[in-house]
């Protein structure tokens, strides 16, 4: 497997064999079962109050504060376990960038704006999009820009720190504030840091999510004779610093969040995401903006999804947890339902069609044509593979958008709370682009 293909692997790669009333997790050898500080922890966990949820397995192992994968590891690039788009090719920041430029633009060219991230990684993405905006200066010139990063981990709060100030001036720190955080960019743009959306201020805001929602806690439901089961975790009775999952014997409280005509066998849902694209849509529908989501998704066709990552491999997610990612495919019909028709959706549509249609055929051009070096050109040429070849990133990630239902000229409200997939010309990414 490419190293750069970060959770666009098949599920296959980690085998889910129901056998009863539980499935394996994999056949990994008994000298791989390390015994982490967190399968300690989570064993303790399970012997005192029974089995737990997938989604509390999640939380447990990628944000528990005192061992959580995300808490105490740099896991991005090429020495960690996963390399994303943006690491990939300066390309697909240069063109978010020029996404929101545009929808500032068509939405009246507010005085200012708040750019948010969620979930920002190194900040290399939000660093694209700033320099884009420099780029952009004398129409952006009028426009007070503010960016206002969502960020769990203190460690990747730091490295964001590093690529957006260059420490230009002294960060000011305050654990015990919402904003625990505040610097300036490159480009004298104010930086602030929380540690969830609710905390960031409500105003005019373009709000980014790039893999962010694939890593929030999923539950997991199998379809059985007496009806939709939950698949917990629990310690193996057979081997005792294993996990395995089991099923619960009656019906769970996230059972709600399953469509009653539910055809599929086996179904991920993510009620944290809902609370967020609620936030989302109320924050949208009041103030006006917009929100760009990209990740591995569907729209809700896919059923087991729900896998690790280590060393930019696949990895048995009940195996040495702490040390992997864990993440699950973006049902992206349930954020639709989730919006609860407040705002207008978009999407999903292939990263090669959004990135096709926001130019990035031009923009490799004009890079190709002004490198000197053999070398720079065929990073360039490479990176553009893995962002667009159906067989890399091309087709496994997706993009989606909600907007305010005013900025779809022509189209009605009904129309826009149900939101069909047929891309709408007016917005780029999800028709050609054009400067207006």
């Amino acid at each position: 497997m490419n190293a750069l293909v970060r959770r666009g692997a098949a599920r296959a790669g980690i085998p889910c064999i129901w056998r009863g009333k539980c499935f394996s997790s994999g056949n990994e050898p008994a000298e791989s079962r390390q015994v982490t500080p967190m399968l300690r922890h989570l064993m303790y966990k399970i012997k005192s109050t029974g089995p737990i949820t997938v989604a509390e397995y999640m939380k447990e192992v990628l944000t528990n504060p005192a061992k959580g994968y995300y808490v105490h590891h740099d896991m991005l690039g090429e020495k960690g376990d996963f390399i994303t788009s943006p690491e990939i090719s300066q390309i697909f920041g240069e063109l978010l960038g020029v996404w929101f430029v545009s929808e500032w633009i068509s939405s009246g060219k507010s005085t200012a704006f708040q750019l948010v991230e969620l979930g920002p990684g190194r900040g290399t993405l939000t660093g694209d999009i700033l320099r884009v905006f420099s780029q952009l200066g004398s129409v952006l010139k009028n426009c007070d820009i503010s960016v206002h990063l969502v960020e769990v981990s203190p460690k990747l709060s730091e490295i964001q720190a590093l690529t957006l100030t260059e420490e230009k001036l002294p960060l000011e720190r305050d654990a015990d504030s919402l904003v625990y955080m505040k610097g300036v960019s490159k480009s004298g743009i104010p930086v602030s840091w929380y540690r969830d959306l609710k905390d960031v201020p409500k105003g005019y805001s373009f709000y980014l999510a790039h893999e962010f929602f694939d890593v929030l806690p999923v539950h997991k439901f199998q379809k059985t004779p007496q009806g939709w089961r939950e698949v917990l975790v629990d310690i193996d009775p057979q081997v005792s610093d294993k996990l395995r999952f089991v099923l619960a014997p009656c019906a769970t409280p996230a059972e709600a969040f399953i469509q009653h005509d539910e055809r599929r066998d086996h179904v991920e849902v993510c009620p944290d995401a809902g609370v967020i694209i609620q936030e989302l849509a109320q924050r949208i529908g009041l103030t006006g903006g917009a929100a760009l989501i990209a990740d591995y998704g569907h729209d809700g066709t896919k059923t087991d999804t729900f896998r690790g990552f280590c060393g930019h491999r696949l990895h048995d997610v009940l195996i040495a947890p702490g040390t992997a990612d864990l993440t699950a495919d973006v049902d992206f019909s349930f954020l639709r339902r989730m919006a609860q028709g407040k705002v207008a959706s978009l999407g999903p549509v292939e990263q090669r069609t959004f990135l096709k249609n926001m130019g990035i055929d031009v923009r490799l051009k004009v890079l190709l044509d002004k490198a000197d070096e053999a070398s720079v050109k065929q990073q360039l040429l490479r990176g553009y593979d893995m962002l667009m070849n159906p067989q890399k990133m091309g087709e496994r990630f997706n993009f989606f958008a909600l907007l305010p239902h005013q900025r779809l000229h022509g189209a009605s409200q009904e129309r826009n709370a149900r939101q069909s997939k047929t891309p709408t010309s007016s917005v780029a990414g999800f028709g050609e682009l054009v400067w207006q």
